[in-house]
C-alpha cells in the first residue's frame, strides 16, 4: 500500500520535510481555506498539488471535499451545492487527483469524550466514555427524549456521573465533543464559537423529520449526481464509515455496519462509489468482525485507515495498539488483495511531548510516526511471506 499521512497544510506544525525524512510517499489532505459548498478553483488545487510535489510526495488523496450539511438533509440550496461540488470534482480531476474521501454523517463529524486519557506508560489516547456521552447529550444539550436512546447501566452510570460532575468537567465535554474534534476539519463549530451548545442545537434541528431511509435516499441522491463526472475523470469517491458506528443524539447514521456498506455500494452499482475502510471507526462498534468485513470489501475499498479500538464490556472504546491482531489482519489484506490502495495511519498516542508540539485532536506527531513504522513493518513482513 502506499503510505501517506494526513496533512493540515501550510499552517501545519508537522512539515512536509518532516514527513519526506520518516518515509511518506503520499499526502492526504484538503484545502481547508475554502468554505464548506464553495468551488474549488483549478488554480488553489494546482497550488497545493505543486507545493506537495515540490518536496518530493504527491498529492494522494483529499480528505476531505466537505459534504454539506443541506445535501445530506435535502435543502433548498441542495441543487446548487451538488452543482459546485461537481465543479470541484471535475477541477480535481483535471489536476490529477483522483481519490476523494468524504463522509455523510449529519452533523457531528467524529465523536471522542476524552482527547487525552492516561495509558499506563505514560502515553495517552482518545477514549469513548458512553456515561459521559449521555451526559453531554442529557444534561448539557437537554434534548427531548435522550434519555430513552440509552440502556439501563449506561443511565445508571449517568446518575453516579452527575454526583461528581463539575462546571469545567462540562466545559471539557463541550470541548472535546463539539469543538476539538470537529472545528479543524471544516466543521460546524470553530473554537472562536462563543456558543457552541446553542450553535449545535440548531444544526441538530435541521434534520428535524429526516430519518434513516431519507438520510439513505439523499445519500444515493448525491452519488447518482456526481458519478457521470467521476466516471469522465476516473474519480473515486470513498466514503468514511460513521464514527463511532452506532445512533447518536437522534441523527440517523447510515455507514455503521456490513448491511450498511452493503446497501450504499449496491444502491449505487458503479465502481468509483467506493469505501473508505476505516477499520477503527467500524471496530468502535462490538457488532462489526473487522477482519471479515476488509475481506468482504476489498475491491470497493479505494482508501485505508489503519487503526483500530477495543470496545469495553460497558460499551465504552479506546484506541488500541497499531499491532493488534485485527489490524495485523486487515493490513495482510490489503497489502495482498490492493498493494497500490493509499493508506494512512490514523488516531496514535500522544507521546515524546507531542502534547507541547501543537496537534490536532488525534493527529500526534510521534504517535502516529511510531504507527507507521509499525505499519511498515507488517507490509514488509507480509511481502517477504508472499
Amino acid at each position: 500500500m502506499e503510505k501517506t499521512w494526513r496533512w493540515f497544510g501550510p499552517n501545519d506544525k508537522i512539515t512536509l520535510d518532516m514527513l519526506r525524512q520518516i518515509g511518506v510517499e503520499g499526502i492526504v489532505t484538503s484545502l481547508h481555506h475554502i468554505p464548506n459548498g464553495e468551488v474549488w478553483s483549478y488554480e488553489e488545487i494546482m497550488k497545493m498539488k505543486n507545493l506537495i510535489e515540490s518536496h518530493g510526495m504527491r498529492w494522494s488523496v483529499v480528505e476531505s471535499l466537505p459534504v454539506s450539511e443541506s445535501i445530506k438533509y435535502g435543502g433548498a440550496d441542495r441543487p446548487q451545492l451538488i452543482e459546485n461540488y461537481k465543479e470541484s470534482l471535475a477541477n480535481l480531476g483535471k489536476a490529477g487527483v483522483k481519490t476523494i474521501c468524504y463522509n455523510f454523517m449529519p452533523v457531528l463529524d467524529w465523536a471522542r469524550t476524552d482527547l487525552e486519557y492516561p495509558n499506563g506508560d505514560g502515553t495517552s489516547n482518545l477514549y469513548f466514555n458512553k456515561a459521559e456521552f449521555a451526559y453531554f447529550d442529557c444534561c448539557i444539550l437537554k434534548r427531548e427524549g435522550a434519555e430513552k436512546d440509552y440502556d439501563a447501566a449506561t443511565l445508571a452510570r449517568l446518575e453516579e456521573l452527575k454526583k461528581s460532575m463539575t462546571p469545567e468537567g462540562e466545559r471539557r465535554l463541550v470541548d472535546n465533543i463539539i469543538v476539538k474534534t470537529q472545528g479543524f476539519v471544516n466543521g460546524n463549530i470553530s473554537e472562536d464559537d462563543t456558543t457552541p451548545v446553542d450553535t449545535f442545537r440548531e444544526l441538530l434541528k435541521l434534520y428535524d423529520g429526516i430519518d434513516r431511509d431519507k438520510l439513505r435516499a439523499n445519500m444515493k441522491y448525491f452519488l447518482e449526481a456526481i458519478m457521470p463526472v467521476c466516471r469522465e475523470y476516473d474519480i473515486n469517491m470513498c466514503v468514511h464509515p460513521d464514527d463511532p458506528p452506532l445512533q447518536i443524539l437522534g441523527l440517523p447514521r447510515i455507514v455503521t455496519c456490513d448491511e450498511d456498506i452493503e446497501w450504499f455500494l449496491n444502491a449505487v452499482p458503479d465502481s468509483h462509489n467506493g469505501l473508505t475502510f476505516c477499520a477503527g471507526s467500524l471496530s468502535a462498534g462490538a457488532h462489526n468482525d473487522v477482519p471479515a468485513l476488509a475481506k468482504k470489501y476489498a475491491d470497493r475499498t479505494h482508501f485505508v485507515h489503519a487503526r483500530i479500538c477495543n470496545v469495553l464490556p460497558d460499551g465504552d472504546f479506546k484506541e488500541s495498539t497499531h499491532l493488534d491482531p485485527r489490524l495485523i489482519d486487515v493490513i495482510n489484506t490489503f497489502e495482498t488483495r490492493r498493494p497500490g490502495v493509499p493508506m494512512r495511519v490514523d488516531h496514535a498516542p500522544l507521546m515524546l511531548g507531542d502534547d507541547k508540539m501543537g496537534y490536532n485532536a488525534g493527529y500526534s506527531f510521534h504517535g502516529r510516526m511510531l504507527a507507521l513504522g509499525m505499519v511498515s513493518g507488517i507490509m514488509a513482513a507480509v511481502n517477504n511471506l508472499k
